[in-house]
């Protein structure tokens, strides 16, 4: 958890889990992230190795591809792995 607080830090984004509180959010881009479920690795009956499901969420009052990509450079630069998907 400490390193994803981290990669969300080092986006430069405000950041909340969930949502901000009511009248809290800061003006967009900001993001959300949440741990929506897990796929853990499984041996013998147990847990071997936790896999921890990561949702983050860029808000944005129109479409930001310089947000995106300051948001995809961060997750980068830490090797992680991310899919995107896009609501309007």
């Amino acid at each position: 958890m400490d390193k994803l607080l981290d990669i969300l830090k080092s986006a430069g984004f405000p950041y909340a889990y969930d949502h901000f509180a009511e009248g809290e959010a800061p003006d967009p881009p900001f993001l959300c992230y949440l741990l929506p479920g897990s796929d853990n690795f499984s041996a013998d009956g147990k847990v071997y190795y936790r896999i921890s499901e990561v949702r983050v969420e860029l808000y944005t009052d129109q479409k930001d591809l310089a947000a995106e990509r300051k948001l995809e450079d961060a997750l980068d630069a830490c090797g992680i792995f991310y899919e995107k998907s896009e609501t309007w």
